[in-house]
């Protein structure tokens, strides 16, 4: 496994026990992309929302609420009022927009692009900027294509001999707040929820190769804010 996803996944999880679904509930239904049977279920559910049905709403965000809160909260730095509050607008609208949805795609990719649309615009409508220039962390290289700094350390395998796990994901947990929003979220959706680079480009409505960019980019961003951090270059 290569550094940067190494450091992208500790970054992801940094406080994962700590975000949990907005109201604990009896065990979820199993999401539709696991079993065909959930399908079927969700297809008949997504039916009833369309008709105005306010129980299929109410079994719809049983099953996505959870997974739909911890991306909106990853999102927006850890702020769990602004998490709540965007899920509670994001199934507001899949309730109001149900038709809008036309079956091109997952319901769950559908409920993604409005989770993260929603969390996206919470911040650019908020003050707070925590955001850092890439270049900086980014690494260097020779006009022959070689690193400017020589030669690569791999810093990867002294993480446990410099800092406590909890140290280390403290740190990546910061670097990665510091991502640009639309970065975070791809990588977010890509390094947390495993979806795939399709999926991510249909549900933040970019090409593949643009994802394929950003997830790149941000993953070299975090490993070198690490590996400033432990006194090493960006290289």
């Amino acid at each position: 496994m290569s550094a940067e996803v190494l450091v992208t996944r500790e970054a992801i999880i940094a406080e994962a026990p700590q975000y949990a679904p907005i109201k604990p509930r009896r065990q979820r239904p199993t999401p539709a992309s696991q079993n065909p049977r959930a399908a079927d279920m969700e297809a008949t559910l997504v039916n009833g929302l369309k008709q105005g049905d306010e129980s299929a709403l109410e079994q719809l965000f049983e099953i996505h609420s959870a997974k739909l809160y911890g991306v909106a909260l990853r999102i927006l730095g850890g702020d769990r009022a602004d998490a709540e509050e965007v899920i509670q607008d994001v199934f507001l609208t899949a309730f109001r927009k149900a038709n809008m949805f036309h079956g091109d795609s997952q319901f769950s990719t559908w409920l993604y692009r409005l989770t993260v649309n929603a969390a996206l615009g919470k911040i650019r409508r908020s003050r707070k900027k925590n955001q850092v220039d890439y270049e900086d962390f980014l690494p260097k290289f020779q006009k022959d294509g070689h690193h400017q700094v020589r030669p690569v350390v791999d810093w990867s395998a002294s993480l446990d001999e410099n800092y406590s796990r909890q140290e280390t994901r403290a740190l990546l947990a910061a670097a990665l707040n510091q991502l640009k929003p639309l970065d975070r979220s791809v990588v977010v959706l890509s390094d947390l929820e495993g979806s795939s680079d399709k999926e991510i480009a249909a549900a933040l409505n970019l090409t593949v190769s643009a994802v394929k960019t950003r997830l790149h980019r941000a993953r070299l961003f975090l490993r070198g804010k690490l590996a400033r951090q432990l006194g090493h270059s960006a290289t």
